[in-house]
């Protein structure tokens, strides 16, 4: 890839950069705590990963973060994994997030969206008094610091005043969305055994009722820990047998009690898509989300009480976390249930529009959807309040930069535009937004403060303008503090730490510029290396997914018993297009002048469809096992797959092929 000096497809103006929070805090943390005045975020970053005792410090006093008991140090051992933040300093999350409420009380905390995209608003102090009615009823069920809440809910204000609950009595909160089956749930809840479920009796997706008590049902007999079960009732029907009513247990007008939690107790366990076995149990803890996300949140995204923060997500997705983090900043969150596509490809833009977000996040997928679709967000939606537009899931290909960027200039609107990575595994970005510095076309801005990302070859040696391992150098308080079942620390070493010691691997290659920018390849994990030049298969779908007959594609690259390597291609096509000669070679020439002669693949094969994650995530891995013939009920764990159906396609061409 090329990193020499193109022209950035957007810059900041000097009124914007003088705005941006993350220019007051460099005014002030120089001030304070000997940040650099000059040099911009180059400096402000550097000095963020070589004194990170100092900048987590700054972070802590700039957003006033509350220790109820003062720590000893910052950070007693930076040891990974095992790095200790803040030890002997006790706080509580949730008191944080529900701050706003004293001095905002009539104001939205949450706008709740439905498929109708009428905002529903709920108050700062209606969202502390349900939040603190809950707590004490958590309470008399005997949830006690470290029990286990669960949520087998939508993305609706009731998830948020559940997972805050259970912040404020020290318990640990783990969500999964209703579109969920009963097994993946399962697979996922049983491993933190819960005490308490919130459930709803189903939900509204693409214009139908969908009816989950069967499961609800099953859930109830396969989790024997369940000293209670609280039934929402989303579609209206009554209470089943045995189960209390959501409604009882928010009415009080009670006052939250927040208990004072050691930094590293945990929060919430969040789960690993477990497409080859059970989903890791991901644990991370109070001080170390409230710390990351109000960096994020608060420097990174630039979100302030002034805010309205509305990022498409389900319960069942980091990004839901995240999401509820605004709070953390005072901002106004969206909260939409409901199918991105409703009723028309153009429903996130129209929510957009009828909340005044001033952050819209989305997938890459969406944007690309909507640019293939032909719509035109800025033309036909009021989205004067949108100041960004944010992607993550995968790459924001080069045209969805440039497609965003035209649509919003042809309005006016200077638009930035934030592609962002990051992982379930620490609930953060690596690199991303940074609302100070340009926007080149293709990269995703910056490495994010205190965060010492860099590209090493095989050897552990950084790279600059060439693909290497995303690395961490040094911990993030987000990081786990552990898995969930994992007594000796062995599968979470063997995780992250396992080929670099002491160094956290993603997973994923990436190239850092001499502009200091990021480029996001693909996983490493299901590396194309062909004649021994490893290649991102991110690159590959950028290129092919441009051809409009193209509506999304798979590439995996097999190693043969015989030492041979298969790179083969699939493609689902778009209605009405077929896979002929022509086609053919538009495919590979498209792939031969954009990337290399080397990307062009073996074969290029048509398929009823791509499988992903129950996130929507492209699954490369389980594939490629079954194209090396191991069978599929050993490939993959079937209630992580969004359609199990497809599968049967690649395991009989395996068949075949042998």
């Amino acid at each position: 890839m090329s990193t020499e000096n193109p022209q950035p497809l957007w810059q900041p103006d000097p009124q914007r950069i003088a705005q941006a929070r993350i220019t007051r805090f460099q005014t002030w943390a120089a001030e304070h705590h000997g940040a650099p005045a000059e040099g911009g975020y180059a400096a402000l970053h550097r000095w963020s990963v070589d004194e990170p005792a100092t900048f987590w410090r700054a972070v802590t006093e700039w957003f006033d973060v509350r220790f109820s008991t003062p720590y000893a140090r910052v950070l007693g051992d930076r040891t990974m994994p095992g790095a200790q933040w803040f030890p002997g300093g006790t706080l509580n999350y949730a008191e944080h997030a529900l701050r706003a409420a004293a001095t905002r009380a009539d104001e939205p905390a949450l706008l709740y969206v439905d498929e109708t995209h009428e905002p529903s608003p709920v108050t700062w102090a209606e969202l502390r008094r349900q939040v603190g009615s809950l707590a004490a009823e958590l309470r008399a069920l005997g949830v006690r610091p470290g029990d286990r809440v669960s949520g087998y809910l939508p993305n609706i204000p009731q998830a948020v005043v559940a997972f805050l609950a259970t912040a404020a009595v020290g318990g640990v909160w783990t969500s999964c969305a209703p579109d969920f089956g009963a097994r993946s749930v399962l697979d996922r809840f049983q491993q933190v055994e819960p005490v308490v479920l919130f459930t709803v009796d189903g939900y509204r997706y693409g214009g139908k009722e969908h009816d989950r008590r069967d499961t609800v049902a099953e859930l109830r007999r396969e989790l024997p820990t369940l000293r209670a079960v609280v039934h929402i009732p989303l579609l209206g029907t009554e209470t089943p047998e045995g189960a209390l009513e959501w409604a009882t247990l928010t009415s009080a007008d009670t006052d939250p009690v927040f208990e004072q939690m050691p930094f590293d107790h945990p929060l919430w366990v969040l789960y690993s898509s477990g497409t080859t076995g059970l989903p890791k149990a991901i644990v991370q803890s109070q001080g170390g989300i409230l710390v990351e996300h109000l960096k994020q949140l608060g420097l990174h995204c630039d979100l302030g009480p002034e805010d309205r923060f509305f990022w498409y997500t389900s319960t069942g997705w980091m990004m839901w976390n995240f999401l509820v983090s605004g709070l953390l900043t005072g901002t106004t969150i969206v909260l939409y249930d409901g199918s991105p596509g409703y009723p028309d490809t153009g429903a996130q833009w129209r929510i957009a529009e009828r909340t005044g977000a001033t952050l819209f996040g989305t997938s890459a997928a969406y944007v690309m959807a909507c640019r293939k679709a032909g719509v035109h967000p800025a033309r036909d939606h009021d989205l004067s309040r949108v100041q960004c537009v944010a992607t993550t899931g995968s790459p924001l290909p080069p045209d969805g930069f440039r497609w965003l960027h035209d649509e919003f200039a042809e309005s006016g609107a200077d638009l930035w535009i934030a592609s962002v990575s990051g992982g379930t595994d620490v609930c953060s970005c690596f690199a991303g937004a940074v609302p100070t510095l340009p926007v080149y076309i293709g990269e995703l801005q910056a490495p994010g403060l205190g965060t010492d990302l860099q590209s090493w070859d095989p050897s552990g040696t950084p790279l600059t303008d060439e693909v290497g391992e995303l690395v961490v150098t040094n911990p993030m308080p987000s990081m786990p503090i552990r898995f969930w079942n994992d007594p000796d620390g062995s599968r979470y070493h063997d995780s992250y730490f396992d080929t670099y010691p002491g160094v956290w691997r993603h997973g994923d290659w990436i190239t850092v510029t001499s502009r200091g920018s990021v480029v996001i390849h693909g996983r490493s994990d299901s590396t194309l290396n062909r004649q021994g030049v490893r290649m991102g298969s991110a690159d590959i779908y950028e290129a092919v997914e441009r051809l409009p007959e193209i509506r999304e594609s798979l590439v995996i690259g097999v190693e043969q018993p015989d030492g041979g390597y298969w790179m083969p291609l699939f493609v689902h096509l778009a209605p009405g297009a077929v896979l002929d000669d022509a086609l053919l070679s538009s495919i590979k020439g498209t792939i031969r002048e954009q990337l290399s002669p080397r990307h062009v693949p073996d074969e290029v094969i048509e398929v009823p469809g791509i499988p992903h994650t129950l996130t929507g995530k492209r699954i490369e891995v389980p594939v490629k096992r079954l194209l090396q013939g191991t069978p599929l009920e050993k490939a993959v764990n079937p209630g992580s797959i969004d359609n199990l159906d497809l599968l049967h396609f690649y395991e009989n061409l395996a068949r075949k092929r042998t």
